[in-house]
């Protein structure tokens, strides 16, 4: 049976991630009664205050004259309890509005409520009663930001909400100006339209990189780009990714080239929160509210995204998925930032890395140092066919994006393979030499007949060298000799399910015909297919294993072990359901694990997710130490500076002798920015 191969991840086309809310999370629906018979109330501690002040009565019979009867309290009174009193009261006054659709009367409220949570969270008048263990103080931070959630819904629902523009929001009572800008790596064009966090529930998929402050989490629904853009191939259609909208209210006639008026001016900024989880505000580090899962779970149940991730149709019909074949960003492509490729194993696709994905990212460290892609490729052909192929594919990036080697951070690419995909990155990092090429035959390549092309492919197949931006490997659950269930059954049913690429069978066959008795194994190059190349038997695996690796790539290993089941008792755990222990483990990595999980699980295990952390941090520790010992060389090697300001330390060149222009990469620190200039 085939259906070892991964049969939890055969599902993955139909799981679901998101369940749209009957009605937005709101963290004042239950103090505030927001969905009660009654309509939105107020807070007994608001109520409190109405009745210190004695107008109580005058909120009963007229709310909108209590608003401005506490408003001109605040001109003589000094209460931040007042101040909080007038953004609760704005902000019901805006629902009890929005439900009676008196839009610009909720507008209205909405800009009181958030100019007045605003004023109790950072006015210095109340620096001294200020008090962040009041749930006042977190109650403060929820009406500014479900007031402006509020704002941005009605502003968004008339088309209105564009970044890089400005437009003039006009209300019963006030006049808003409004600029929009972008703050991170996304620039202005990339946003096709948002969707509110608030709207949807996380199903399926663990929730994390949670932050909680000032904000209102969006989800921002990309717009494709410049097609003679060269990252614009890496970018999936459809693709989400999470935004944080933060308003700014700058005083009345205080913008740039504006005389005095009455005017609101604001300025409401988007921002990344992958590239900054905080920022200043009001002379304070004010941390963002932030949900990064929720934009990921709405891309993975975009049609898009279902389309080209097919685990299915990848295993059984290869050719048919070549096209969605190659390496993917769902984050802006970032020279700066160490890539991390995740490769995919048997009848699997990408969507199979979003719980590590989501969990590593969620780590400040790790997301502003690492960029996270994912290689996909159709799991049915021969796993050293997707090799080649990735080798291709990760040449081709290089020669796009980075043609002269000017950004240092991507020459120390790690790699992560799962099960299949820890072969087909291991694959990236060894020198072939004529061993892969004896499997086939022991006639000179030179001697072989046949067509250029089919050479070409040939020659990449059997010869090739380590990738050398790749300086690390990390393999979970991967079959190094080969899994016993890649046996004679299996095979069999492989080759009547499989259908291989017309290509690939059509070049092997007229290799045959013109090489008559050249080729010892014509398998390999006609009908081999995935579960083939996975046989213990495969001549592939010796060569493989004794192939010289490159000195500069350091390999880590992460085991599934599970007792197997019995009748009366389970037995001593040997492997991971498909893959045994003895052929999982390798003796040539500085760290190797086990972790208590069946294969198809293993990579999303919680103990397999912290060790692949532990593994990034201590290659980022690495990597700064190899800038801090170039730096120490290059200023030994250095003449004394004439000038009479030096450069800093930090900045310095590891070829002073040439004249060629150098690069920075910067590797964040949590306390300081490490920073290196290389020559390339």
């Amino acid at each position: 049976m085939v259906i070892w191969i991964g049969c939890a991840l055969a599902g993955c086309s139909s799981q679901r991630f998101l369940i749209r809310r009957d009605s937005p999370a709101n963290p004042l629906a239950m103090q505030l009664q927001l969905e009660s018979r009654q309509g939105p109330q107020l807070s007994p501690r608001t109520l409190w205050v109405l009745r210190r002040y004695a107008i109580t009565d005058l909120y009963n019979e007229k709310p909108d004259e209590c608003l401005n009867a506490m408003q001109t309290l605040l001109e003589t009174e000094v209460d931040s309890e007042l101040v909080y009193g007038i953004s609760e009261l704005a902000y019901v006054l805006g629902k009890r509005a929005e439900a009676d659709e008196l839009e610009a009367q909720a507008l209205d409220m909405y800009g009181v409520s958030v100019s007045n949570a605003y004023m109790y969270l950072f006015s210095g008048e109340f620096d001294g009663v200020r008090n962040p263990y009041d749930p006042q103080f977190r109650g403060a931070c929820d009406l500014y930001n479900e007031a402006l959630e509020s704002t941005l819904r009605l502003v968004n629902a008339k088309g209105q909400l564009h970044p890089g523009q400005s437009y003039e929001l006009t209300t019963g009572e006030q006049t808003y100006e409004v600029h929009t800008l972008v703050r991170g790596q996304w620039n202005e064009d990339d946003f096709e339209r948002f969707e509110f966090v608030s709207d949807y529930e996380v199903e399926g998929l663990p929730t994390s990189g949670l932050t909680y402050g000032l904000g209102v989490p969006l989800i921002a629904v990309r717009r494709e780009g410049n097609p003679q853009d060269p990252r614009e191939d890496y970018y999936p259609d459809g693709l989400s990714f999470p935004v944080t909208a933060l308003l700014r209210v700058v005083k009345p006639g205080s913008m740039p080239g504006k005389g005095a008026d009455h005017r609101h001016h604001c300025i409401l900024e988007l921002h990344d929160p992958l590239a900054s989880s905080d920022l200043s505000l009001a002379g304070r580090l004010v941390p963002l509210q932030t949900d990064l899962s929720t934009s990921l779970a709405y891309f993975l149940d975009s049609p898009q995204f279902r389309e080209t991730s097919q685990a299915t149709l990848g295993l059984l019909n290869p050719q048919e998925t070549q096209q969605h074949r190659g390496v993917y960003m769902l984050e802006p492509f970032d020279p700066s930032r160490i890539p991390v490729v995740m490769v995919h194993g048997l009848w699997s696709s990408p969507v199979t890395w979003m719980p590590m994905f989501n969990d590593l990212r969620s780590f400040q460290e790790l997301r502003k140092n690492y960029q996270f892609w994912f290689y996909q490729y159709p799991t049915g052909q021969p796993f050293w066919l997707s090799a080649t192929q990735m080798r291709e594919d990760l040449e081709e990036l290089r020669r796009r994006l980075n043609p002269d080697g000017q950004y240092p951070a991507l020459n120390h690419t790690v790699l992560v393979g799962h099960s299949m995909g820890g072969l087909v990155s291991r694959m990236q990092t060894i020198e072939s030499t004529d061993q892969f090429w004896k499997i086939l035959s022991d006639e000179p390549f030179d001697s072989v007949q046949g067509d250029p092309e089919t050479l070409t492919k040939l020659r990449e197949a059997a010869f090739f060298n380590p990738n050398p931006q790749i300086r690390r490997v990390i393999t979970i659950g991967t079959p190094h000799r080969g899994s016993e269930f890649a046996n004679d059954t299996t095979r069999w049913l492989g080759r009547k399910l499989i259908k291989l690429p017309s290509m690939m069978v059509a070049m092997g066959q007229q290799l045959v015909s013109q090489n008559p008795g050249v080729f010892r194994n014509t398998d390999l190059l006609t009908s081999s297919t995935s579960i083939d190349s996975l046989s213990p038997d495969s001549p592939v695996f010796p060569a493989l294993l004794r192939a010289p690796r490159n000195p500069q790539v350091t390999f880590h290993n992460i085991i599934g072990l599970v007792p197997a089941g019995g009748w009366f008792k389970a037995s001593e755990a040997t492997g991971d359901g498909v893959v045994e222990y003895d052929s999982a483990h390798m003796d040539d990595v500085v760290s190797e694990i086990t972790v208590p999980s069946e294969h198809q699980h293993i990579h999303r295990d919680p103990k397999a997710i912290l060790e692949v952390r532990r593994i990034l941090l201590s290659h980022l520790d690495e990597v700064r130490s190899h800038y801090r010992v170039a730096q120490r060389l290059a200023q030994r090697q250095s003449p004394a500076p004439a000038a009479a300001n030096p450069q800093p330390a930090r900045s310095v060149s590891t070829s002073p002798s040439t004249a060629a222009p150098v690069q920075t990469v910067e590797l964040s620190r949590p306390q300081e920015t490490a920073s290196a200039t290389l020559a390339p």
